[in-house]
C-alpha cells in the first residue's frame, strides 16, 4: 500500500470519504497530476510544480482543499478563500460533499493546471 493511500483509509468519517472522492476528481480529471505525501499529506503536482493539497487542520470541521497559487484563481473563482492569512494558497473548505460545486471544481482543476503550465 502507498503511503498516500494509507493517509486516506486513516482518515475519520466524513473526512475520509470527502478526501477520497476529491482524490478521484483530481485524478480523473487531470492526467498529468502527480499524487504524493508532502509535509504529511496529500499533494497534487502537475507539471513538476505543486498545484494542490488536501487537509483537515486541526480544530475546524471541514476538508481543506487547497490551492498553491489560488491567489490567482480567486478572482474567476470566488468560492476560493483566504483563510489562515496565506499569501498565496486559496482553498475551498469543504463541510460536505453537498457544499462542492462539481462543474465549477473540474474547471477550477482546470484552470489551476493550466497556470502551472505556462
Amino acid at each position: 500500500m502507498k503511503p498516500v493511500d494509507a493517509y486516506f483509509l486513516k482518515q475519520e468519517e466524513p473526512y475520509q470519504s470527502m478526501m477520497l472522492y476529491i482524490r478521484y476528481l483530481i485524478l480523473d480529471t487531470l492526467p498529468d497530476v502527480k499524487e504524493g505525501l508532502s509535509y504529511r499529506i496529500p499533494f497534487y503536482k502537475c507539471y513538476g510544480k505543486p498545484m494542490m493539497y488536501l487537509n483537515i487542520l486541526k480544530c475546524t470541521t471541514y476538508v481543506d482543499v487547497a490551492f498553491m497559487q489560488g491567489i490567482f484563481l480567486e478572482k474567476d473563482f470566488p468560492v476560493l478563500k483566504n483563510d489562515n492569512n496565506r499569501k498565496q494558497v486559496r482553498s475551498i473548505q469543504l463541510k460536505s460533499l453537498e457544499d462542492l460545486d462539481f462543474e465549477n471544481f473540474i474547471e477550477l482543476l482546470h484552470a489551476s493546471a493550466k497556470r502551472l503550465k505556462t
